[in-house]
C-alpha cells in the first residue's frame, strides 16, 4: 500500500494490538512487515548504535524501539537516541535522533512516510545510512532540506549529541571503535586517550618521586610518624613533593621536613 493511500484512509489496526517483538510498524492504522535485517545491515546497525550510545551527553539509546504517539502509528527506528525510560511497553515521543539503515530492496515509499512520520512526532534529526552503493548518509533535519554526507564528513545533533560523529563511524568497526573509545574516556572525565597517557605518566613520576623521598628519609635516620608517613604517601602535589626532597637532604628531623609548610 502507497504512503498516499496510507496517510488518507487510516486502517483498522492500533498500536496496543502489536506487542513487542511481532514484525510489524503501523503507519495510519495500517500494518508494515519488517523484514529481518541481513548481515550487512545488522553489523552496521551495532557498529553505529554503540557509538551514539555512548555520546557522554546521551541519556539513552536502543535498538527498534518503538514508539507511539497515537493509536495509529506505531514507528521504530533502527536506533533512537533521546531520554526513553528502562520500562516494557513503547515509548509515547518520537525520538530527538532517529537512524535508519538502508540497504538493497529498500520500500523507498515506506521510507519517506516513516520519515515523515518521526518528524511529526517531535523527532529533530533523521540520519538514513545508505548501505547500498556508495557508502553515504542522507541528514534530514526539521525544516531544513536533506543534504548527503559522505566519508570524511561529520555529522552533528546539537542538544542531542556532545561530539561531532564521522560518518565512517555509521559503518566502519574501526572508525566506531575510535569514536566508542573517545565517548567512553570523555565520560570518565579524560579528554582523550594521550590525557590518560599523560596521567599515567605524572602518576608514575609522583609515586617516583616518594619513593626517593622516604629512601633519602630512610638513608638519613630520619623517622617518620605514622601520620607523616600518610601525609607524605596523599600527597598529589609534585612542587610539594620536590620541596620535601630538598629538605629532606639538610633537616635533621621530620618536624623540620614539615615547618613553614601547610
Amino acid at each position: 500500500m502507497s504512503s498516499a493511500n496510507r496517510s488518507y484512509a487510516p486502517g483498522p489496526f492500533t498500536a496496543d494490538q502489536i506487542r513487542a517483538g511481532d514484525p510489524y510498524e503501523l503507519s495510519n492504522g495500517h500494518p508494515i512487515y519488517c523484514l529481518p535485517t541481513g548481515r550487512r545491515g545488522g553489523r552496521a546497525n551495532l557498529t553505529g548504535g554503540s557509538v551514539l550510545e555512548t555520546d557522554p551527553a546521551v541519556k539513552s539509546a536502543g535498538v527498534d524501539v518503538g514508539f507511539s504517539d497515537n493509536p495509529k502509528h506505531l514507528r521504530a527506528p533502527a536506533v533512537s537516541v533521546g531520554d526513553f525510560e528502562d520500562a516494557p511497553g513503547w515509548a509515547t515521543e518520537a525520538p530527538p535522533l532517529a537512524v535508519e539503515y538502508a540497504d538493497r530492496g529498500q520500500d523507498e515509499a515506506d521510507l519517506q512516510a516513516k520519515i515523515r512520520e518521526v518528524f511529526e512526532g517531535g523527532t529533530q534529526h533523521v540520519w538514513i545510512v545508505r548501505l547500498h552503493g556508495p557508502r553515504r548518509v542522507e541528514v534530514h533535519t526539521r525544516d531544513m532540506p536533506m543534504r548527503l554526507a559522505r566519508y570524511g564528513d561529520v555529522l552533528t545533533a546539537p542538544g542531542i549529541l556532545q561530539n561531532p560523529v564521522p560518518v565512517e563511524a555509521l559503518f566502519d568497526r574501526e572508525a566506531a571503535h575510535e569514536a566508542t573509545l573517545r565517548n567512553l574516556l570523555q565520560r570518565k572525565g579524560f579528554a582523550s586517550l594521550e590525557a590518560v597517557r599523560e596521567e599515567g605518566k605524572l602518576e608514575g613520576k609522583l609515586e617516583s618521586k616518594l619513593d626517593s623521598l622516604h629512601q633519602i628519609l630512610v638513608a638519613r635516620g630520619i623517622a617518620l610518624t605514622a601520620a607523616q608517613r600518610r601525609k607524605i604517601d596523599s600527597e598529589e602535589d609534585m612542587s610539594e613533593v620536590d620541596a620535601w626532597i630538598a629538605k629532606a637532604l639538610v633537616v635533621t628531623s621530620a618536624k623540620e621536613l614539615f615547618k613553614g609548610r601547610s
